[in-house]
């Protein structure tokens, strides 16, 4: 099952081991699934904050 996290500082903090973060756009939203070993992290934010945490994660980014 996924984990939904509610923090930024978390996301950017399991973004260092994600294999790779798929990003899903929506008219008011911004998904962010980052891929782990084991668990699938969601982060939801508008699309402003979604660019900026898009460019401070180094793994691979998926476009949905």
């Amino acid at each position: 099952m996924p984990r939904e996290i509610f923090s930024i500082e978390e996301f950017l903090k399991l973004a260092e081991n994600a294999y790779h973060c798929r990003v899903k756009r929506t008219k008011d939203t911004v998904k962010l699934k980052l891929r782990t070993k084991k668990i699938l992290y969601t982060y939801k934010t508008d699309p402003s904050a979604a660019e900026q945490l898009i460019k401070q994660i180094n793994c691979d980014i998926i476009e949905l």
